[in-house]
């Protein structure tokens, strides 16, 4: 038999947990941005070789059918 946490070490426990995500949250909020900045480089510099980007856009939106993305859960079904 298993033996049951007390109320103080589940709290514990889900303090520590959303202390550790919030974290996680931060750095991935900071990948992001990094992200963000490099393509906008890139998009920059294509406009300045005058590459129209939005003719693009439409080009490929066109002619691409939309993909579902296959084994991916949503996250209540994956905990259960």
């Amino acid at each position: 038999m298993a033996k049951e946490m007390s109320k103080d070490e589940k709290v514990g426990f889900h303090k520590g947990s959303l202390a550790t995500l919030t974290k996680e949250r931060e750095e991935l909020m900071r990948i992001l941005q990094i992200v963000e900045q490099l393509m906008q480089m890139h998009i920059k510099e294509l406009k300045d070789q005058g590459v129209d980007l939005v003719a693009l856009a439409k080009e490929a939106k066109a002619g691409t059918p939309v993909k579902q993305l296959k084994g991916k859960k949503p996250i209540d079904d994956v905990l259960r």
